[in-house]
């Protein structure tokens, strides 16, 4: 249900309320599940009206929800067992035992065998925990208050228990502002129309003359008549509101307007303000809860929705599958404080932002003009470039203006583009450029092939004092102009909501503003704290919204938004009561927030008003410092008063600065200038080899080999060696904390690491072994499997908060919550069997799911139904990926075939066959997994490694087993940064390549990771790898016994590979594994 249904139904429960429907106000509260009347509850309970108290509960969890649902409901059906003890009703004891009870027994046997031993006693309170019992009405009163903590504490209740500010009758007021719009549209209005009915469109009779409109009332208190009516969109039954009247419903209006497209935005700011205009935004898209680059993952992450789909195959709220929270515990061990290194820029910097992939490559922007990239593991500056104007005469009139008054360019801001293709730079004079980073591969034309996708397309969006908000392509055309800001804007911040995109901008007279991609004028219009420049961000995953900004007289507001009202859910404590400027912020983990204040940087906890600590960073700051998180939040900088700025990191980001191999950057630049003034735009394109004209000689890899224990730190999972069950599929958990194998006998075994001072970070990790965890019950999650289960080929698939997955086994696919291990449901049941699953990465009610008979079935969880078949292999499915940049869904099977489909239609836009060494059947299992970029793609099969452009549909790259990796391949994946290639090989090598390149960088000989015996054995070898979800550097296997190891680089090393200068391709003596260019050109780029 979308956010303005959800406000309805919230009208309609005043409306009963204020009629004195009693009974149907609550019913109306438990059917929706939107609020929780806790005096309603206590009332009930009070009343010993256990029935109904249950009953309402029912709207809003179940006993199997959570610990905390379960703890209530034991609570409720307790105290009904022992009011029976006391009435002597044995019977009805017995009743509650067998019917109420008994579901607990599963979770505590113990308990449940304690519960029913009372029943033996004369009165229960001769059992010494129950010996204070006292009467029956103190011993719900005690029982509520434990509820009550328990219902605030649980997280399905969160937002549910306080219903929102509402003025009286406020249905009857958008009724009667409805009536009047309608008597404003009369041909022939009346005077004092009589209204008779709501059913249909109020409209005056014909009559002789025409007068003046009267505004129309229901027989309540008059209401002022709107000034202005927005159309609601998607809502269009619904009568329209005034846009001012809704200035507070920034969820309502973002979730139900309908725009014309669905615009990918980027954005780009260039402001001339005298104020420091580096709070606004660059190329940046909303960061999403995936790790994906690219397009933006429209659904959030709650599965338990996916549970009452599949339950009643009938639509709820949101399509994506939801579930509790996990409750992390977090330490100022998490935030980066320790200095790692100070780097010297040489001019002043007012703007960096790392790339969103190379957790070290920072792009830095200065006051003079110049832009740089630094590698800040090697504390090497890659390149830089002085501001220089291609085409002088290009420019508006307003720009060149400008100049001729003062010559003198400052960067307001510069950021990466969201796939990291691009760098956006915007300057204090009407002007942005657009640089493009050039890798090892031309990814202009990736660029070019985003055109064709209007609907999906990356774009700019900039702000100025021109008081306008634009977006425009990257060729430098205008697509949408916002006007409604009143000032200068000051910031803009793109999102999403319910697949609707939007973008707020604030102006410096304070006013906060929201546009959707069409022409229909600001959503919202409310006020910033402080009333000046504000700046505003989202957290990591997208679900809360923050916004940081200095008043005029020098106070500086931290905030939290309450989205749903417009209004301010949280304001943090802990600046100075002035500021010389404008206090910079930035988020990062979903959990801290960081600002740059008094020279030091301040961190919060956003679920705590107060600073949890702060730190100067070793002295050197400026009063107001400019910082910036890196995407995995482990690595800070922050500017220096002596024109440079330092690098912060903690524990993982010091292994990650250790672990930075010397890498060749060279990057090209075709700069489109954006002139953000009131002329209309003329560009200039202008090609460099490189953003300062030159470019890094290649440096190559020494191929280090590994083969003693010594050499490397690996562990084996426990209970995991079983030789009738092979590991088939291998999963970390998203959160980076477990690994779930799932064995070809369909059993599925998990493994924890658990926070504690050994390992504060509660990641996996090679030094420590972990938990083979199991629920209190005992269950094992344990697939459907057909007799002959040696020959299903079992698929896994985790839902992204780690809270479910699904998984088959030639069987039906079972659905289990991680919690409990229960099947939740099953369904897709064979034949044909299924053999690969995949989700849509932009609707999670969307599963592409891979069949034995070759086709691909798109189905539908919402409605329980497959959409539909994709036919164009003529083997069983192996692989699917997504694409969410390219909307493109590509397949692999065993047929050596790999087909490319369009997302949106279905249709097949292409289809190859992998090209097998001659003579060689097409037989084997082909995979595939995309890059962080979404555009590249690594394709693995027995007989070779390959990466391939899937804009251009065309192979780029490959290797073929040889020299000291000559076996078989087994399986492949891209480290979690898709800087490397993990592969396993059927002799039991692992191979460490280069992702750029497919340069063997260092194989793993068994006799590293394996015992002496097992080493020795000619049949044991891993069948899958895969890659740790955060760590770059380490990966798992799960082998032919059924073992899973983890395996890391040492850790004083860090990475795996050493970087030396090598001459003529020769490394030591040996030449390094080379990888087979598709044409001359791709070659070249790898020399």
């Amino acid at each position: 249900m979308t956010s303005l249904s959800r406000e309805l139904v919230f009208l309609i429960l005043q409306f009963l309320e204020e009629e004195k429907f009693k009974e149907t106000v609550h019913k109306l509260e438990q059917e929706s599940g939107f609020l929780f009347n806790m005096k309603y509850f206590e009332e009930r309970a009070l009343a010993g009206e256990w029935d109904e108290v249950e009953k309402y509960l029912s709207g809003f969890t179940k006993v199997d929800d959570n610990r905390y649902s379960m703890k209530i409901f034991f609570e409720i059906r307790k105290q009904k067992y022992l009011e029976a003890l006391d009435r002597n009703d044995r019977a009805k004891a017995v009743e509650i035992l067998v019917k109420d009870l008994k579901v607990f027994s599963t979770f505590n046997e113990e308990l449940f065998k304690e519960i029913t031993q009372l029943l033996t006693l004369e009165n229960f309170r001769e059992n010494e925990q129950l010996s204070k019992y006292g009467d029956t009405k103190s011993a719900r009163s005690i029982m509520l208050v434990e509820l009550k903590k328990l219902i605030e504490s649980n997280p399905l209740f969160r937002e549910k228990l306080v219903f929102p500010t509402l003025k009286a009758s406020r249905l009857r007021t958008l009724i009667n502002q409805s009536l009047n719009w309608q008597h404003q549209l009369c041909k022939n209005p009346r005077p004092n129309p009589d209204i008779k009915t709501l059913f249909t469109d109020h409209a005056c009779s014909q009559q002789n003359g025409a007068r003046a409109p009267t505004p129309v009332t229901l027989p309540v208190a008059a209401i002022a008549k709107p000034s202005t009516y927005v159309p609601l969109g998607v809502h269009g039954a619904f009568p329209p509101a005034a846009a001012s009247a809704n200035a507070s419903a920034l969820a309502g209006w973002m979730a139900n307007a309908n725009p014309p497209s669905s615009v990918q935005s980027a954005v780009v700011a260039a402001s001339s303000l005298s104020v420091p205009s580096n709070q606004v935004s660059v190329l940046k898209h909303p960061r999403p809860s995936s790790t994906a680059l690219g397009m933006i993952d429209y659904q959030n992450s709650d599965h338990e929705q996916l549970i009452k789909r599949l339950r009643t195959a009938q639509p709820v709220d949101d399509g994506t599958y939801p579930a509790p929270p996990q409750h992390v515990s977090w330490s100022l061990d998490d935030l980066p404080r320790t200095v790692a290194c100070t780097i010297h820029q040489g001019s002043s910097v007012t703007s960096m932002d790392f790339h969103p992939s190379h957790q070290t490559l920072l792009a830095v922007g200065c006051s003079n003009g110049e832009i740089a990239l630094w590698d800040v593991g090697l504390r090497e500056k890659l390149v830089s470039k002085a501001f220089k104007i291609c085409d002088y005469n290009a420019c508006s009139q307003p720009c060149q203006a400008a100049f001729a008054r003062d010559s003198s360019i400052s960067v307001s801001r510069v950021s990466w583009s969201p796939d990291g293709n691009l760098i956006g730079v915007a300057f204090t004079k009407h002007l942005v450029h657009l640089f493009a980073y050039q890798g090892p591969n031309d990814l202009r034309q990736h660029l070019e092939a985003s055109f064709s996708h209007p609907n999906k397309q990356l774009c700019v969006v900039t702000c100025g004092n021109d008081k306008l908000v634009k977006v425009w392509d990257l060729a430098g055309r205008i697509l949408f102009c916002f006007e409604g800001h009143e000032a200068p804007v000051y910031s803009i911040c793109p999102h999403h909501k319910e697949n609707i995109q939007f973008i707020f901008s604030t102006a410096i007279d304070g006013k906060i503003k929201a546009w959707l991609y069409d022409n229909v004028g600001s959503r919202v219009d409310y006020d910033a704290p402080g009333q000046w420049c504000t700046r505003m961000l989202y957290s990591a995953d997208g679900s809360r919204l923050f916004s940081c900004g200095t008043s005029k007289d020098g106070d500086s507001f931290l905030v939290e938004w309450n989205e749903s009202e417009g209004a301010i859910k949280r304001t943090y404590s802990g600046f100075r009561k002035k500021s010389n400027g404008v206090v910079q912020f930035d988020t990062t983990k979903n959990h801290f927030l960081a600002a740059g204040e008094d020279n030091q940087i301040k961190f919060w906890d956003m679920d705590s008003n107060n600073v949890i600590t702060s730190i100067e960073a070793d002295g050197g700051l400026p009063g107001l410092p400019c910082l910036r998180f890196n995407k995995e939040g482990n690595l800070l900088v922050v500017t220096t008063a002596d024109n440079g700025f330092k690098i912060l990191a903690n524990a993982d980001g010091i292994r990650t600065l250790r672990a930075i191999q010397a890498r060749s950057y060279e990057a090209s630049r075709a700069p489109t200038e954006m002139k953000n003034g009131i002329d209309p735009i003329s560009r200039s394109v202008e090609r460099q080899k490189s953003l300062d004209d030159v470019s890094d000689k290649t440096k190559a890899w020494e191929l280090v080999e590994i083969v003693e224990p010594v050499q490397c730190r690996a562990i084996t999972m426990p209970d995991s060696t079983d030789p009738d069950n092979k590991v088939a599929r291998l999963l970390y958990t998203n959160s980076g904390f477990g690994i779930l194998a799932l064995g070809f006998n369909g059993v599925q075994k998990l493994w924890k690491w658990s926070r504690n001072e050994q390992n504060p970070s509660g990641k996996a990790t090679a030094s420590i072994v972990p938990q083979h965890w199991l629920p209190n019950t005992g269950l094992v999650m344990t697939n459907d499997v057909p007799e002959n289960y040696e020959e299903a080929v079992p698929c896994i698939a985790l839902s992204k908060n780690d809270s479910y997955v699904m998984s088959a086994c030639g069987g039906k696919v079972s659905l289990f919550n991680m919690m409990t291990f229960k099947v939740m449901t099953t369904f897709m049941a064979p034949p044909p069997a299924s053999t690969f699953l995949a989700f849509h990465p932009q609707d999670n009610n969307i599963l592409a799911i891979g069949m034995e008979d070759s086709t691909i079935h798109i189905y539908n969880v919402r409605v329980d139904e497959v959409k539909t078949k994709l036919k164009g292999h003529q083997k069983r499915i192996t692989g699917l990926a997504f694409s969410s940049n390219l909307n493109v869904l590509v397949s692999t099977g065993a047929d050596a075939q790999i087909c490319f489909w369009n997302t949106e239609s279905w249709e097949k836009r292409k289809s190859i066959t992998i090209q097998l060494p001659a003579g060689r059947m097409p037989v084997g299992d082909t995979r595939v997994q995309f890059h962080s970029d979404q555009v590249h793609m690594l394709v693995c099969h027995e007989t070779q490694l390959a990466v391939y452009d899937a804009s251009k549909m065309e192979r780029i790259r490959q290797w073929v087993p040889q020299d000291v990796l000559s076996a078989p391949i087994s399986c492949a994946t891209y480290s979690c940064n898709s800087q490397l290639v993990y592969a396993s090989f059927a002799d039991g090598n692992i191979g460490v390549f280069d992702a750029d390149n497919l340069r063997l960088r260092c194989r793993i000989a068994p006799s590293a990771y394996l015992s002496q015996a097992s080493s020795n054995s000619q049949t044991l070898s891993p069948l899958v790898v895969t890659a740790h979800p955060q760590e770059p550097n380490q990966l798992a296997v799960g082998m032919t016994d059924g073992s899973v190891k983890v395996i890391e680089p040492l850790e004083l090393e860090g990475k795996w590979g050493v970087a030396v200068p090598v001459d003529n391709g020769m490394q030591n003596g040996r030449t390094a594994s080379p990888s087979i260019a598709n044409n001359p050109a791709s070659e070249q780029l790898q020399r």
